[in-house]
């Protein structure tokens, strides 16, 4: 594998903070892409560098020939967290936005971060129940899968399999996006400006 002429330990000293990548899981409707933006905006605002890559937007270009089916879900983890690998080694603090439903391709993205120098990979469990969910579903998603018009929709007719042991729980089913965020915010701050 090639190396880089810019070390990571060069970049940590230009940017002021670590490159990291801060993966968010949940089901749809959870809050995955309202915590990335809100926390992408804080963060930026503190002058440090970082990169939202959200599920649905990667979905319209880098995995646009991808479904939904459990071999292409998985790939689209893989994809994205090569992705976030490449962003967070150039010293980004990369935040990931997608359902990821299955624990073995959320392993696998972990392990793809971590390779060569060691790049921190925190995984964020949104937890809100499928009722939760549903009722936040502003484009009527869960109720096309109830009808039988969206095929292997995550919390219907396919599997989520929940984090067991996440590097944070945010419980977003009942606390408030501002108490998620301040949460997710000191967490990420820590882990970036920890070793800088």
């Amino acid at each position: 594998m090639p190396h880089h002429d810019v070390t990571r330990a060069e970049r940590i000293t230009r940017h002021r903070h670590n490159g990291l990548v801060v993966w968010l899981t949940g089901l749809s409707g959870s809050g995955k892409s309202t915590l990335a933006r809100r926390l992408e905006r804080l963060l930026f605002d503190q002058g440090l560098l970082v990169v939202v890559l959200d599920g649905d937007i990667v979905r319209n270009g880098l995995s646009a020939n991808l479904g939904f089916s459990p071999t292409d879900r998985s790939e689209q983890v893989r994809r994205v967290a090569e992705v976030a690998r490449l962003f967070g080694d150039s010293g980004f603090i990369v935040i990931v936005a997608l359902i990821s439903p299955f624990a073995e391709d959320r392993a696998r993205a972990r392990q793809i971060v971590g390779r060569g120098d060691r790049l921190d990979f925190v995984e964020v469990y949104l937890d809100a129940g499928v009722e939760v969910c549903e009722q936040r579903d502003a484009k009527g998603l869960y109720r096309k899968a109830r009808l039988g018009q969206i095929a292997d929709f995550t919390g219907v007719s396919a599997t989520y399999e929940a984090p067991t042991h996440p590097d944070l729980l945010l419980c977003t089913g009942s606390q408030t996006v501002e108490e998620s965020l301040r949460l997710l915010h000191e967490r990420v701050s820590q882990m970036a400006l920890g070793n800088a």
